[in-house]
């Protein structure tokens, strides 16, 4: 069987599979947030931090629980790093310097988890496990809480109230992470995954010496990392390494977790507005630009030319043995194109044109299908846009699911649109020009100046994954792309939530003959069209700076 042919049927195992999970999970997920209902363990849970989960709220309130939160998150986790060498546990490892400490935790509480040490050399097991771990969890169902909350502006009417979110939260992860999570660490286990607390161990020999290794329990962390769209690995090599990504089945599984949630909140989004059609125009939206950007990795990976290339049957530089070439791009894809960051291989050593593929994933906004939560209210942002440049040029006040698109609400998804771009393109800018931190870059010419593109692209769009030629464990990097995560995560988040609320407080203007069918084929080209052209409006001079002018030398 050729690597193309195997790779086209990896893809459509991987469609199927989605397929098949696509409508009972996001039928479930709009059951947990509709319900009234509370679990016992819920209930424990709510007084212990003494939150009444029946009291609505307005996007004020809200958003305050979600930086209150967040706040006490980057605070806990910032603190556990710094006293890490004197709790158990810790496999002899010191404690973290203050400003990369500072980046982890900001880091993992934004959904990013870029990281900018080796785990298994700094990291023990109460950090990994009782820092990290937690924040996969809590970091992803926050999202999804934000994501729920917009979904509910557009369905509810004459009310600025949104929900609750300390429900919303641990409903997100009691009902939906943990229980698939649980599932997910088994089967990683099956397939040779690590799982255990085992110190520090020799391994073989190496060179003429041995190897240290240290024990884990990777697996249960692995499967969060990917379901909840966050990446940070166990070890340095993330899961491209064997003890967290054993074989070609398990990678298969973990591009299937990466994009599980993000997809099927599509269904939930149509059956919470009363419209799975809606739904479905979204997922085809998310699904045709996903596609198109994994068929088109593939293709400049497989045939870039060359005797080396050739020889090894693609740009194999990078890329594991046990993935291939099809695998690894599938998975870089569903990486770049989501929130997630994880990496089975090497994105620095891909082809020039490879390179900008990723970093056009993310800088679209991570919406195809994005993030868990943070994919659906980046792509129901940018259908508001599409609306708006509709209504524009058949000169009607546009709508979107029966609430009008006024200057608060385009003012408010404008604001959206910019944030992320302000971001990457200033601090890459501001890297660029100063001497120093052009000291960390690898390399020179326009692979180096893509590798600092790429950390903050990453950074500020809650990737995480790196192109890894950047030595970004310095002052200036693990400050600046500490900044650009907590304000590319939380900043968006003002603006979507104050957005919801305004939505909730509309009356739902009656359907007629003038309504734009946001349901249709039609639709989703427009929207597909004003994604692709806003962003090549933004980024087209940085990438033609960096990736473009790479592959096209090469």
């Amino acid at each position: 069987m050729s690597p193309v042919l195997a790779g086209v049927l990896q893809l459509l195992a991987l469609v199927a599979a989605l397929a098949l999970a696509y409508r009972p999970l996001g039928d479930y997920m709009a059951h947990v947030y509709g319900s009234k209902k509370h679990l016992r363990a819920e209930k424990w849970i709510y007084r212990a931090i003494g939150a009444d989960p029946d009291t609505e709220m307005r996007w004020p309130a809200y958003l305050r629980g979600v930086l209150a939160f967040s706040a006490a998150g980057v605070l806990f986790l910032y603190l556990l790093q710094r006293l890490q060498g004197s709790l158990p546990g810790s496999l002899g490892f010191r404690s973290i310097d203050p400003d990369q400490a500072f980046n982890t935790a900001a880091s993992f509480v934004a959904n990013t988890n870029w990281q900018s040490y080796s785990g298994e050399q700094a990291m023990g097991h109460v950090v990994q496990t009782g820092g990290l771990a937690v924040q996969n969890f809590v970091s992803a169902a926050v999202g999804i809480a934000v994501a729920v909350a917009l979904v509910r502006g557009f369905a509810r009417s004459r009310t600025g109230e949104l929900g609750n979110f300390w429900a919303d939260l641990v409903r997100g992860t009691v009902r939906i992470l943990l229980p698939i999570s649980v599932i997910g660490a088994l089967v990683l286990v099956a397939c040779g995954a690590l799982q255990n607390f085992s110190g520090i161990h020799e391994v073989g020999q190496f060179l003429g010496g041995t190897q240290q290794w240290n024990g884990g329990a990777v697996a249960s962390q692995e499967v969060i990392k990917e379901l909840g769209t966050n990446g940070g690995g166990y070890f340095n090599a993330n899961s491209a390494h064997p003890f967290e990504n054993p074989n070609a089945f398990s990678n298969l599984f973990e591009i299937f977790l990466i994009l599980l949630i993000p997809f099927a909140l599509t269904r939930t989004f149509g059956r919470m507005v009363g419209s799975l059609r809606q739904g479905y125009a979204i997922l085809a939206t998310m699904a045709t630009i996903w596609l198109g950007f994994t068929a088109l990795m593939m293709w400049t990976e497989f045939h870039h030319g060359g005797p080396a290339f050739d020889l090894a049957g693609g740009a194999m530089e990078g890329k594991e043995n046990r993935f291939g070439i099809a695998g690894s791009s599938i998975f870089s894809v569903a990486t770049t194109l989501t929130s997630t960051g994880a990496v089975n291989s090497f994105h620095s050593s891909y082809t020039g044109f490879g390179g900008g593929i990723q970093m056009l994933g993310m800088q679209l906004g991570e919406i195809a299908p994005g993030g868990t939560g943070s994919g659906l209210y980046g792509m129901l942002i940018m259908a508001i846009i599409a609306v708006f440049i509709a209504g524009l040029m058949v000169g009607r006040t546009p709508e979107y699911l029966g609430k009008k698109i006024g200057t608060r609400q385009i003012k408010l998804a404008a604001c959206y649109i910019l944030v992320t771009p302000a971001l990457v393109l200033g601090f890459t800018a501001v890297a660029m020009a100063l001497p120093t931190p052009g000291d960390s870059m690898t390399n020179s010419g326009a692979h180096g100046f893509s590798e600092i593109l790429y950390a903050y692209t990453s950074g500020a769009n809650n990737n995480g994954s790196a192109f890894a030629g950047l030595n970004a464990d310095t002052q200036w990097f693990n400050s600046t792309i500490g900044l650009a995560m907590l304000l590319g995560r939380f900043l968006p988040m003002v603006f979507v939530l104050a957005l919801a609320g305004s939505l909730a407080e509309q009356q739902p203007v009656p359907r007629t003959a003038g309504t734009l069918r946001t349901e249709k084929p039609l639709f989703t080209g427009l929207l597909v069209g004003t994604i692709m052209i806003i962003t090549g409006l933004t980024y087209f001079p940085a990438l033609a700076l960096g990736p473009l002018a790479e592959g096209l030398a090469s």
